[in-house]
């Protein structure tokens, strides 16, 4: 449980500090495009920032689950590779990174069935 309500408490902290240098940064300097980008990043952080407690919380309850600990690694790995590739194409522009959050998205997808297993698994 522990690493996972970890991982949700930094990924919170730096999804809602995304949010506010989009808002106010990004916003002052014009650029709308990168300032989307960062928010979309920072909305889909914090909601799979939610989805780690809910995993610590459940790995507490049930610690061998193995689906229960794919989806703290697939959140974990969406949120490194779709949050962070829309940050970087929003902060330098790099345009061939936007090819990686397919990636990230297909891993929140898989961590949401992941975890939508273990509950089946637990009747």
């Amino acid at each position: 449980m522990r690493p996972w309500m970890i991982l949700a408490g930094g990924f919170g902290a730096l999804a809602v500090a995304t949010g506010a240098f989009a808002a106010h940064v990004l916003q002052r300097l014009g650029d709308t495009y990168a300032m989307g980008l960062a928010e979309k990043a920072a909305h889909y952080m914090l909601w799979h920032a939610l989805a780690l407690g809910l995993v610590a919380v459940v790995a507490e309850r049930r610690p061998d689950s193995r689906p229960v600990q794919a989806a703290g690694m697939l959140f974990t790995l969406g949120i490194v590779l779709f949050c962070g590739s829309l940050l970087t194409l929003a902060f330098t522009g790099w345009r061939p990174v936007a090819m990686v959050a397919p990636f990230g998205g297909s891993s929140f997808i898989l961590g949401w069935l992941a975890l939508g297993w273990a509950a089946a698994r637990r009747g």
